[in-house]
């Protein structure tokens, strides 16, 4: 089976119904696990007994006319920097390679479980999630499928290769500065940055990049990502700032999607150069929006100017609050990673305090943007998914460009929902991502949108593996 092809929730009715049994399921899985990852590194852990001994819980509780749930049987991928129980969570770190397996799932995790998900693995990142490339001195580089020379993106880069192989249907990951959006949009897959609090953190640590992160699912499509997203949110007590549950279905709400009467498209938020082959088929997307009803309005700046150092000036300090504990063997880190954590230490209160204050702003001009209109798309990333060999870099109009994934972060600092499909490829053949941004709280506006926007695009290719 090709779970490129086959629709999660599809796939999860053939087990209920008993024309699949989850054991079957699985045992694909870690086949095609076993003959792609050498080439891919998706994967960093797989346990194969384990796996197999969930789906045998599945099968036999639905030989007892039981219902495991929306994702019976489906195997899924968990990010690395994510507790799943009997796994390392290592962080893609050195630091942390000998660490004891979890005892327990985080949220996110246990509420895949409790639908009837099966955990095959753990996914590549970059050491402590901090870059928009995956690669870390513990296990290597993850290669895309769509071309194993360039970059899957990051941090959820493991996530996003091993959907797009074909190796499992779904992934988990988190989003900080776009890492779902950037490797779903190198990937050509559908991925949604909820708002915060929708998918709650919780559990024993506080919240890892103060309000920045939120916890979400890469699919191929926006229905499989929403069909995982649904078993997903609500209010978890240990999380100060989870949501309370939607009142209905997101699934059910995806029966008629459609966009907004009016869309704000914004081709660089007013300060970001982007490469031209990007524009060119993002513009084809905005095409399709205006095909479906929508009066498209050209905004040719929505923010003044990048807000990159504050918002590295929260996310380093929060690095440098993980990291201190383990300064004594900083030598094993990624060096760029250690600067930075080092460079934190110099940083006021005050200065934090103002970033904080940044990402205020930032939300009070979207607060005006949709007075007026009820979505902004924009590009995903600046550049096309950048060669391995520029360590990180991007590629903007031929320029080599250390910050190709300037179009993300904002709306972490701003806690909007954002989604991310596949607009196409570019000349190269290359997945470009368009991005879709929504009010505070209007996931539902953003999902409607992501999943009416696929249907008009109808992009079906999948990775040449």
């Amino acid at each position: 089976m090709d779970f490129r092809t086959l629709p999660v929730a599809e796939l999860a009715r053939r087990v209920r119904d008993k024309e699949l049994s989850a054991r079957e399921v699985v045992t694909a899985s870690i086949e095609r696990i076993e003959a792609t990852n050498p080439a891919i590194l998706a994967f960093v852990a797989v346990d194969p007994e384990r796996a197999l001994e969930q789906a045998g819980a599945v099968d036999q509780l639905v030989a007892t006319g039981g219902d495991p749930g929306p994702l019976a049987g489906v195997p899924i991928g968990v990010k690395d920097g994510e507790d799943a129980a009997g796994y390392r969570t290592t962080h893609g770190s050195a630091l942390l390679a000998t660490a004891p397996p979890a005892v327990h799932d985080s949220a996110l995790v246990a509420r895949l479980r409790a639908a009837g998900a099966v955990v095959v693995g753990k996914t590549n990142l970059p050491e402590f999630a901090w870059s928009a490339h995956t690669s870390n001195t513990l296990f290597g580089t993850t290669c895309n499928p769509w071309a194993s020379d360039h970059s899957a993106g990051g941090s959820s880069g493991g996530s996003a290769a091993a959907v797009a192989a074909g190796m499992v249907p779904l992934a988990t990951g988190s989003d900080g500065g776009g890492s779902i959006r950037i490797p779903s949009s190198c990937c050509a897959l559908s991925g949604m940055k909820p708002s915060l609090g929708r998918v709650p953190a919780g559990g024993t640590n506080g919240a890892g990049w103060l309000g920045l992160s939120s916890k979400g699912v890469l699919g191929r499509t926006i229905e499989d990502v929403v069909v995982a997203l649904d078993a997903a949110v609500g209010p978890d007590p240990t999380d100060l700032e989870s949501l309370p549950r939607p009142e209905a279905s997101w699934r059910d709400a995806l029966v008629e999607p459609r966009v907004p009467a009016r869309v704000a498209w914004s081709p660089a938020l007013g300060y970001a150069d982007v490469d031209r082959s990007v524009l060119a088929v993002v513009q084809r997307a905005v095409e399709a929006l205006d095909s479906l009803g929508a009066e498209v309005v050209e905004v040719p700046t929505v923010f003044e100017e990048d807000p990159l150092d504050d918002w590295l000036a929260i996310v380093a300090t929060c690095l440098l609050r993980t990291l201190e504990p383990y300064e004594a063997r900083w030598g094993a880190a990624t060096p760029l990673l250690v600067s930075m954590v080092e460079h934190a230490r110099t940083l006021p209160a005050r200065g934090v305090v103002r970033a904080l204050d940044r990402c205020h702003e930032l939300n009070l001009r979207l607060v005006e943007l949709f007075r007026d209109v009820r979505l902004l798309v924009t590009p995903t990333t600046a550049g096309a998914p950048p060669p391995n060999a520029l360590g990180g870099k991007g590629l903007v109009n031929g320029v080599v460009d250390p910050n190709w994934v300037r179009l993300t972060y904002p709306f972490n600092m701003t806690r909007s929902p954002v989604a991310t499909v596949c607009a196409g490829l570019d000349v190269d053949g290359l997945p470009v991502g368009v991005q879709l941004v929504g009010p505070q709280h209007a996931d539902l506006v953003v999902l409607r949108s992501a999943a009416a926007l696929e249907q008009a695009l109808g992009f079906e290719a999948t990775a040449p593996l």
